[in-house]
């Protein structure tokens, strides 16, 4: 059974040995770091909403409960 693929010896860019030689291959990662812009700083309304709406759900779970066990419910 045969490796796929080319021969090693066939291969273009390969030096004697299997080596490749510099700049025959691409680098790993790209070449820039950082942003390219500044991001924006969230929105501090929408989670004051979100916890608004959590404590009223939370109110009402707990008012249920409370009228459950007085038996008004």
């Amino acid at each position: 059974m045969t490796a796929p693929g080319p021969e090693p010896d066939d291969v273009p860019g390969l030096e004697p040995g299997g080596s490749v030689p510099p700049g025959d291959t691409p680098p790993d990662a790209g070449q820039t770091s950082g942003l390219s812009h500044p991001q924006p700083m969230p929105s501090r309304k929408l989670p004051a909403r979100w916890l608004l709406a959590v404590a009223i759900l939370v109110l009402v779970v707990a008012a249920f409960f409370v009228l459950r066990a007085v038996d008004w419910f």
